[in-house]
C-alpha cells in the first residue's frame, strides 16, 4: 500500500542520511530519497537514490558547496537495507551536478590532504627529462568562462633545482568546446625555455582532456564545466561500486 511503501522509503531514506552526516565533519544539509519498498527490498533492488546536501565538509578542510546526485535502479543487500544501510551488489551509474566555490576550492588546495596528494610531473625537453615539483596554488574564478591559476613550482633541470612562479589563465573543456589556454607567465625565477613552454604545454593540453578519471570505488567522467563568478559547476556521470561513505568524494 502506498502509505506503508512511503514509511519504508522514510525509513531507509532517514537512516541513510544519519550515517553520511556522522561521517562528514560538517554539514549544513542533507537530504536522502531512497525509491523502493518492502517486497523490492526482500528482492534486493531499489528504484533509484536521490541525494541533495549543501555546505558538505570533509578532513577540516574540503568543502562542497552543494552536490546532487540520483542513480539509476539498484540492486542491494537486503539483509543491510533492513537495517537502514544502502550496500550495492553491482556497480551503480548515477550523475551528479556540484557546485564548488572559489574559496572553497582555495581551501581544498592548501590543505594537508590535497598538498600531500599532488604529483610531481616529468616533461621530456628535446630528450632530457625536467621535474615539476608544485608547492602552492590557488584559484581565481572571475566569469566569461575562465579560470586563472597563481602557483610557484620547483623546477628540476640539468641536476639543478630552482623556484618559478607563474599565472595561467583557460577555459576548460565543456560539452560544446575543446580546452583552451588562453595565457602562460613566469612571474618568477628565471624563465623558461621555449622548448620548456612546448612541452609544458602539451601536458597541460593532456591534463585537461582527460577523458574520465577514478577515485576508490567510483569511476566518473566530467560531462560539463560551468565557470561563473566565483564557483564553477561539474555536471558528473559515475560508476560506483558503493555508495561512497563521504558523497562529497566526487569533487576530488
Amino acid at each position: 500500500m502506498p502509505n506503508e511503501h512511503r514509511l519504508e522509503e522514510q525509513f531507509l531514506s532517514q537512516e541513510a542520511e544519519k550515517q553520511i552526516s556522522n561521517q562528514l565533519d560538517e554539514v549544513e544539509q542533507i537530504e536522502i530519497d531512497v525509491k523502493t519498498d518492502l517486497l523490492k527490498i526482500l528482492q534486493g533492488q531499489a528504484d533509484g537514490v536521490a541525494v541533495a546536501g549543501q555546505g558538505l565538509v570533509i578532513k577540516e578542510d574540503i568543502r562542497v558547496q552543494e552536490i546532487k546526485l540520483q542513480t539509476d535502479s539498484i540492486d542491494i543487500n537486503p539483509f543491510s537495507a533492513l537495517f537502514g544501510q544502502i550496500e550495492l551488489n553491482e556497480a551503480v551509474n548515477a550523475i551528479a551536478r556540484i557546485v564548488l566555490t572559489e574559496v572553497d576550492m582555495n581551501r581544498t588546495l592548501a590543505s594537508d590532504f590535497v598538498r600531500s596528494r599532488m604529483p610531481n610531473y616529468d616533461l621530456d625537453v628535446d630528450g632530457e627529462i625536467v621535474s615539476f615539483e608544485p608547492q602552492q596554488i590557488q584559484v581565481f574564478l572571475p566569469g566569461d568562462g575562465k579560470i586563472e591559476c597563481k602557483g610557484r613550482v620547483l623546477l628540476k633541470e640539468k641536476g639543478k633545482t630552482r623556484p618559478l612562479a607563474y599565472t595561467a589563465v583557460f577555459c576548460p573543456r565543456t560539452h560544446s568546446q575543446p580546452a583552451m589556454l588562453e595565457g602562460f607567465n613566469c612571474t618568477e625565477g628565471e624563465g623558461v625555455s621555449v622548448e620548456l613552454v612546448t612541452a609544458l604545454m602539451q601536458k597541460v593540453k593532456e591534463l585537461m582532456n582527460i577523458p574520465s578519471f577514478k577515485w576508490e570505488d567510483m569511476a566518473f567522467k566530467i560531462k560539463d564545466i560551468k565557470v561563473e563568478k566565483g564557483s564553477l559547476i561539474l555536471l558528473v556521470e559515475t560508476q560506483m561500486k558503493q555508495i561512497p561513505s563521504s558523497i562529497t568524494e566526487l569533487s576530488l
